[in-house]
């Protein structure tokens, strides 16, 4: 049995109150009795429990971490970067998979209301845009990666047009002229901004925008991405060179041209983006968009910790990096 709150008071011959106070205030109490206290706790072994200090400062110590799917591994960097810094400050996260269902949804938000959390970083694209500016209102919210443009969440994310002006560049730089854009659905913020980044680099070089290479998709996964370069490879007219807004989709892709028999990049040169781990054990190695993903959850979590603090934070938009490889 360990000891008591009770115990350790009884023997520094101090009161339960005096001894509370040195575990959680220990600046309000004489440094001879703190000393002597801290000497007792550690001698009976004592360790105060964590669900009584939450109560009585009405905080949770817990981080809800908002993502549409847990098997995407574009996530698996910022949820590392997320916990680091909570474990830093003493918190603790919940990892919270929605599967873009309003009612999980529902069951995160009222646990922030009922301050079984402190707050949320909520990296799903696919949220209730307006329940989510609803809660920020009055509770600690911070968005990763996908944010609301022009809301009142602050957010960590990177420049997605220019990141993709850059990756479209490249391929214009080594001789492409026809290219594709495999995206996502223009509901999404990301979506829409690879888009205009994609569009702008090719009007830049006078190039067509040629709406039948463009492909849209609801789902990353990676049969999309196989099914739209299908798609693409039957064209009369084919690109070639592919810009896929996920890495995901573009390794589907990767496999249906090599299905094909045709050669990445002698054929079709191919880029991807998220720089997920997988995207360097392809054959070819992917060409990818590397976002600081690690980073990203840090500086999420540490403006959340601050905003629950009550300190203001500012929106951080991070560098990107267009990574070459055997894929263009």
């Amino acid at each position: 049995m360990s000891a008591t709150i009770q115990e350790v008071a009884k023997k520094s011959g101090v009161s339960v109150a005096t001894v509370s106070r040195v575990i959680n205030n220990p600046s309000l109490v004489r440094e001879a009795t703190r000393v002597k206290v801290q000497r007792i706790i550690e001698e009976l072994n004592y360790e105060p429990s964590v669900l009584g200090r939450n109560l009585r400062t009405a905080k949770s110590r817990l981080l809800l971490t908002l993502i549409p799917s847990i098997s995407n591994p574009f996530y698996i960097e910022i949820i590392n970067g997320i916990e680091n810094a909570a474990i830093e400050q003493g918190y603790n996260i919940l990892l919270c998979e929605t599967g873009s269902n309003p009612i999980k949804e529902n069951i995160y938000f009222n646990l922030l209301k009922s301050q079984l959390a402190d707050g949320i970083i909520s990296m799903d694209p696919t949220v209730d845009r307006t329940k989510l500016l609803e809660l920020a209102d009055r509770y600690p919210v911070v968005q990763c990666s996908e944010y609301d443009e022009g809301g009142n969440i602050s957010y960590v994310s990177i420049d997605n047009e220019l990141a993709a002006y850059h990756a479209v560049r490249y391929l214009i730089k080594i001789g492409h002229k026809k290219i594709a854009l495999l995206n996502s659905h223009n509901k999404f913020l990301y979506a829409r901004q690879r888009r205009q980044g994609f569009e702008k680099a090719l009007n830049e070089s006078n190039l067509t925008v040629n709406t039948d290479w463009i492909y849209n998709t609801d789902n990353l996964g990676f049969e999309h991405g196989q099914r739209a370069m299908r798609h693409l490879l039957s064209l009369p007219d084919k690109p070639t060179a592919i810009f896929a807004v996920s890495d995901i989709l573009a390794i589907g892709a990767l496999k249906e041209i090599n299905s094909r028999g045709l050669h990445v990049p002698d054929d079709i040169a191919l880029i991807g983006f998220d720089k997920i781990s997988f995207s360097n054990m392809t054959h070819p190695t992917l060409t990818t968009i590397s976002q600081p993903g690690y980073e990203m959850g840090f500086t999420s979590a540490k403006m959340l910790i601050d905003k629950i603090k009550g300190v203001e934070v500012d929106s951080v938009l991070l560098d990107h990096e267009l990574i070459i490889r055997d894929s263009t």
